[in-house]
């Protein structure tokens, strides 16, 4: 229970954050994904279950704000949590670079699904624009976030973990 109220808890503050103080720090007109960062670190900590779970409700409500189409990034997020959440079987405690790489990756492959939902089968066709103002920055800075707010969450799971086999 602890565990479901934390996570819900970093859904939101993550939200909060992207929404309202990363505004203030746009680079190239693009704001590092904390969601993102925040499904994939837990996927890849917890397993599948968590990042597909943490992935939908982190999707539907960027989907429930701000999004024309309904359920678009609730389907990206969890499909990249519960892919990532494969993972969890090479989870080393002490790596950090792995999950930064895999947090490149998803913001990749989320950048390239929503450029073919949301442009590419509207008529707008020239992806080599929208990847180099939008994807590449946006992963960019992503993964600099990356750094810090993955081992904030790694801190926030072992507190957890520690909490709960104590209690046992």
């Amino acid at each position: 229970m602890k565990r479901l109220i934390v996570y819900l808890l970093e859904i939101i503050l993550c939200f909060v954050i992207q929404t309202s103080t990363f505004h203030y720090f746009e680079l190239a007109d693009v704001m590092p994904n904390l969601l993102l960062i925040l499904v994939v670190s837990n996927a890849y900590m917890r397993g599948r279950l968590t990042g597909l779970s943490i992935g939908f409700f982190s999707g539907l409500l960027i989907d429930l704000i701000f999004g024309d189409v309904i359920g678009l990034s609730a389907l990206l997020y969890m499909v990249i949590g519960y892919f990532i959440g494969f993972t969890n079987k090479i989870y080393s405690n002490d790596d950090y670079t792995l999950p930064i790489v895999f947090v490149a990756i998803s913001d990749l492959v989320y950048g390239f699904f929503y450029y073919i939902v949301e442009f590419l089968l509207r008529g707008r066709l020239n992806f080599l624009l929208y990847f180099s103002r939008i994807i590449l920055p946006e992963m960019i800075y992503t993964i600099a976030a990356s750094v810090i707010f993955y081992k904030l969450f790694h801190m926030i799971n072992n507190h957890l973990d520690r909490k709960i086999n104590e209690e046992d």
